[in-house]
């Protein structure tokens, strides 16, 4: 059951019975005491700290190459070729920048070009693609199901797709069919 509970206190309140866990999320001042911790937001011990900080850093390493293959797939799907060009104006960066990168995905066997030819995915570079674009519109519908208002949830999604294990990717899609069902 996934049930959200809005009022003048209280950003959220989410509750599934199947994974036994409830989360309540206050602006109360009492409930956000930083300086006394509950027992469950203490330091967690050192191989899962450990472990919690190495997963970000995995995710913070390949995630501007996903964004860039996942926007390559895109635009050859919307728009028939992916150009440098397009890539820059999309990203809100330099050409230079974008070549640098299309070097790095090329060595990474994720794309292939032709001098003065758009843009193509490799197999590999397509899966990539797909897969980053499911997680992506996962967690997009979940922030749309929670209310979060639609710039808003394309910014944050853009960046929490490379950070969410798959495990709370299944929740949130669960959760997001669960509400859409209602």
């Amino acid at each position: 059951m996934f049930t959200l509970h809005c009022g003048p206190d209280t950003r959220m309140v989410a509750a599934t019975s199947e994974v036994g866990y409830i989360r309540r999320m206050t602006d109360s001042s009492e409930d956000l005491d930083i300086d006394n911790p509950s027992k469950t937001d203490a330091l967690p011990p050192v191989q899962q700290h450990a472990q919690q900080y190495a997963a970000v850093r995995n995710a913070h390493e390949t995630e501007l190459v996903e964004d860039y293959v996942e926007l390559i797939g895109d635009l050859l799907k919307h728009q028939g070729e992916a150009r440098s060009t397009d890539i820059a104006s999309r990203m809100g960066v330099s050409q230079a920048t974008v070549a640098k990168m299309i070097r790095r995905l090329k060595s990474l066997d994720l794309v292939v070009s032709q001098p003065y030819r758009s843009l193509f995915l490799t197999h590999a570079g397509e899966a990539m693609a797909k897969e980053s674009r499911q997680r992506h519109a996962i967690v997009l519908q979940f922030l749309r199901a929670l209310g979060v208002d639609d710039q808003t949830a394309r910014i944050d999604a853009e960046g929490m797709e490379h950070h969410v294990s798959q495990e709370t990717l299944d929740i949130m899609q669960r959760l997001t069919h669960q509400q859409q069902e209602r």
